[in-house]
């Protein structure tokens, strides 16, 4: 009824709906969607209508922000489960019915095509802070070693499609929870020398296309023409960004067209040419400083589920951020991880948008608890 009292201005009426945004987080969002804009008008020079797309992109993306921002915590726990259990069953949908695009299967029509996979990002450590939570004060070895099955399943049927850098994705999000749940440094010491033994079985499962980038990253001189083209390109135009870079859209290596997908996920190949040392040093700041906000909502946040939610998120921006940079700098394997909010895009802006929206929610809900009632946890929020 308040909303329609004629006493009120309308920047009044709105005020409650946009108060829940984290300005400091928004803001770091802002600069990076800035950088990404310029980034990507220079690297598509050659290919109309690449910045109009990704500004509609953005668009959507803040549109979901803001949705999962005024979504208040207790509901992300209403909606844990189905949410995980929708995105489980898009993903067998993928492996009964879904369409091939280069000798992946990652997509389905649903009226629209999409790809299930992104939604398991969000849906995955949605899941496992919820189930946590409800085991909260009484967990055991087994309550980890069923929140490491619920992890398993997606992760399975998302490598199968094949998508390893989505795997990945999916692995740190849901690891994160596991850890923050309190597994102990003992257990994941056992589990890491597990998977080091364990290589040579992991070795013959590749497919030949992934031992081949392995291969790659650890001489890409072996096949310069063919397979290490590429990272061998893309490194190239690192190096020649020296210290001041060369000018923005004065990067030769991206516009004579040497590297490749370079408004996706080696867009920061094109940023390093273009603006070198300086640019990537400002740039690996406002990345540093996105962490740091959102690893403080997670710290301050109230509750058992809000911590795990915000921490598991924290890791998403974390592992996108470095894997792809490494990636792109010959460090690690050439997976399909994209630079969070400057790799051209609306899948992965979309789930981006509502990592950022689920960490205003809950930085404003933390604010509403201390403030608004009295530094008091709410009883279903009861930590471990």
């Amino acid at each position: 009824m308040a909303a329609l009292n004629p006493g009120r201005s309308l920047l009044q009426r709105l005020r409650p709906y946009v108060a829940v945004f984290d300005l400091p987080l928004a803001l770091i969002i802002l600069l990076l969607l800035s950088v990404g804009l310029v980034t990507l008008y220079s690297a598509g020079l050659a290919i109309p209508g690449k910045v109009t797309d990704q500004v509609r992109n953005i668009g959507a993306a803040f549109v979901v922000m803001w949705l999962a921002a005024n979504t208040p915590p207790q509901t992300l726990m209403r909606i844990a489960a189905p949410v995980y259990a929708l995105a489980v069953l898009l993903l067998v949908a993928v492996a009964l019915f879904g369409t091939i695009k280069g000798g992946s299967r990652r997509w389905i029509t649903v009226g629209v095509q999409i790809q299930p996979s992104e939604f398991m990002k969000i849906a995955m450590p949605l899941m496992l802070a919820w189930y946590f939570q409800l085991q909260a004060g009484r967990l055991r070895w087994h309550t980890y070693a069923a929140a490491a099955a619920l992890l398993a399943v997606p992760v399975l049927l998302i490598a199968r499609q094949p998508d390893l850098g989505t795997a990945l994705l999916v692995v740190a999000a849901g690891g994160a929870v596991i850890y923050l749940a309190g597994l102990a440094w003992k257990v994941l010491a056992a589990l890491a020398l597990a998977g080091c033994a364990a290589l040579p079985v992991l070795w013959t499962m590749l497919h030949d296309y992934q031992r081949e980038r392995v291969l790659t990253l650890i001489d890409p001189y072996h096949d310069p023409l063919g397979q290490g083209f590429h990272i061998i390109q893309s490194m190239i135009a690192i190096g020649s960004g020296g210290a001041g870079g060369k000018g923005w859209t004065h990067g030769t290596q991206a516009h004579l067209e040497f590297i490749p997908e370079r408004t996706t996920d080696f867009i920061f190949a094109v940023f390093s040419e273009e603006f070198g040392l300086v640019g990537n040093l400002v740039l690996v700041t406002l990345y540093l400083l996105l962490i740091w906000r959102a690893t403080s909502i997670a710290l301050n946040a109230p509750t058992f589920f809000t911590r795990l939610l915000a921490g598991a998120i924290t890791m998403i921006y974390f592992t996108y951020a470095f894997v792809n940079m490494a990636m792109v700098s010959g460090i690690v394997p050439v997976v399909g991880v994209p630079l969070p909010f400057m790799s051209y895009g609306g899948t992965a802006l979309f789930t981006l948008g509502i990592g950022a929206g689920i960490l205003m929610s809950i930085s404003h809900f933390t604010r509403t608890v201390r403030h608004g009632a009295g530094g008091s946890v709410p009883a279903w929020g009861v930590t471990a």
